[in-house]
């Protein structure tokens, strides 16, 4: 029988022996992933009394580690809701995160406990649960086993997953118990079944791991092998290890899987599928052929309401086309009309961005979105006029297929981590040397995007890349993805009629600009003027990955 909430999937598996979670040399079945879940679920009461009007909300501060598990397993069964806090942020941002999303509790352990520094005037230290500590081994050994679970309803909302809006405010994303089941179901459709065993590297505070991994495996009885954080490196010697099946990938993760060394046993491996978002052709290609896997590309994000998917006539460049009886346009973010198709040139070049490229929007998807946590205004930008406005550009072929464009002018995707561009803006605009900054997404030669800051420097100030670069390490609330890629030193910024900084012509020049453009070839805070001979080799980069036109979108 189909469970119509995720606590009720997990109360199928709650005398399950099969293997349900691997990680390094722990070993858990389903029942006992279940126990520790209502264990858990227990201590709830007593942690913090019940809120008036909502559930509790436990945020939990930790890498992909059994008790990340637990702690999401205890929110379903205990009623409440489990809130992924991104340890990649710092200081203030993250103290913001869990006071917008009203965490009655955090769980953690002692690496990530420093993090928590810049909120402990606001959460007393026994609301904060340190996994590795005395005091909760205690608190887990005297909580019954056998606790019941509270009764749960398909509306319940049990995760709130960060992403970020254009203001720069954060935004939570509610998933409710009943559109996780609803996800889970399709662990077949992925090649989930009992004998499987998921790979999940990708972190947990994401909705990509959460419902493309957990919840499918749940749903299937299947088993679950955790990896603390995404390795490279360490992703074969995994899969061998645990004879993973299936795994999920988010941007350039397959990219840097290509990056290690070849060797030619690399397809003596059990890998069977996977899925994921955000990877180029040619990375898709290359990583089935060396791996001997099946890649599953979709589009979609945690708000869940619209999503396309790759068929087999997709283009290897497009996204792919809607599930049926979902309706999905290109629309003018302006006028609300629908954008002309798009053309293309003998080279396969888009021929008519201008017209062709505008918002994705689902025309009948306004009901599937469940919304953001507190917050009205972003509730507003998503559905407008009975329609969901995803925030992402894109265009479409005359063949039906949609290709992605770029995201919203301040928005950033790195290396799978959503932000926005102002909490950026003003870390940047401490720097002493700048009379005013502005920030913006380039697109990435593979995938995505990566940050691109504008500098105004006071006058007579000439740009020093190392004293830039102390400046950023310096920052604590620096996110790690943060770090201008390229930075561009203009004489005068670009301002609208009403004084506010005009990015449309900083983004349509990019790192092209004849001059004043400094980068990091690497991933060190180094910077070195970006020379012509740079320019040709990224955009022959470009070109290798079937990218180019991200560049022409611009």
């Amino acid at each position: 029988m189909v469970s119509a909430t995720f606590a009720g999937l997990l109360l199928d598996r709650a005398d399950d022996e099969h293997l349900g979670l691997l990680f390094e040399d722990e070993r858990h079945t389903w029942a006992e992933v279940v126990a520790a879940a209502r264990r858990r679920a227990a201590l709830l009461p007593a942690a913090c009394p019940a809120p008036q009007g909502r559930p509790r909300h436990v945020g939990v501060l930790l890498e992909n580690v059994p008790e990340h598990v637990f702690w999401i397993c205890a929110a379903a069964l205990g009623g409440a809701t489990a809130v992924g806090v991104n340890p990649t942020r710092r200081g203030a941002e993250l103290a913001a995160d869990i006071a917008h999303t009203d965490c009655d509790l955090v769980v953690t352990d002692t690496a990530h406990l420093p993090l928590l520094d810049a909120v402990r005037a606001d959460l007393p230290p026994e609301r904060i649960w340190i996994t590795d500590s005395d005091r909760y081994a205690a608190a887990l050994a005297a909580a019954p086993d056998g606790a019941e679970p509270v009764r749960a309803e398909p509306g319940d909302r049990l995760l709130l997953l960060f992403t970020s809006g254009s203001t720069g405010a954060p935004k939570a994303v509610a998933c409710s118990q009943g559109r996780l089941a609803d996800i889970a179901a399709h662990a077949g459709q992925m090649g989930i079944g009992r004998d499987s065993v998921t790979y999940a590297a990708m972190p947990l505070f994401h909705g990509n791991s959460v419902m493309a991994n957990l919840a499918m495996a749940v749903h299937a009885g299947a088993t679950v092998a955790l990896r603390r954080r995404f390795s490279a490196s360490g992703f074969l010697p995994d899969v061998r290890r645990y004879g993973v099946t299936y795994f999920n990938y988010v941007g350039r993760a397959l990219a840097y899987v290509l990056a290690t060394p070849e060797r030619p046993d690399d397809a003596d491996n059990t890998l069977q599928a996977a899925f994921g978002t955000e990877a180029s052709a040619q990375d898709m290609a290359g990583f089935a052929a060396r791996f001997g896997c099946r890649i599953i590309e979709g589009y979609g994000s945690s708000e869940g309401a619209i999503s396309l998917r790759k068929t087999p006539d997709t283009p290897a460049d497009a996204l792919g086309v809607p599930p049926p009886g979902m309706k999905i346009a290109i629309l003018d973010p302006g006028t609300g009309a629908e954008c002309p198709r798009a053309r293309f040139d003998a080279s396969g070049a888009l021929a008519n961005p201008g017209e062709a490229i505008g918002e994705i929007v689902g025309l009948d998807a306004a009901g599937a979105f469940e919304g953001y946590y507190n917050d009205p205004e972003a509730d507003a930008e998503r559905v407008r006029d009975g329609k969901y406005w995803s925030g992402d550009l894109g265009y479409r072929d005359a063949d039906g297929y949609f290709y992605f464009a770029g995201r919203g002018a301040d928005r950033l995707r790195v290396d799978s981590e959503n932000f926005a561009a102002a909490p950026v803006e003003r870390i940047l605009s401490r720097w002493p040397a700048a009379v005013m900054c502005a920030v913006f997404p380039v697109p990435d030669p593979r995938t995505g995007d990566q940050v691109m800051a504008a500098l105004e420097l006071h006058d007579g100030a000439a740009f020093d890349p190392a004293a830039f670069a102390a400046f950023l390490a310096a920052q604590p609330d620096l996110g790690t993805k943060w770090a201008p890629r390229f930075v561009r030193i203009v004489r005068a910024m670009p301002l609208t009629a009403t004084g506010k900084v005009d990015k449309r012509p900083l983004r349509r020049v990019h790192w092209t600009a004849s001059e004043g453009v400094w980068w990091r070839p690497g991933r060190d805070l180094a910077y070195e003027p970006l020379a012509p001979a740079h320019v040709r080799a990224l955009r022959a980069e470009f070109a290798a990955h079937g990218r180019g036109h991200t560049l022409t979108a611009l």
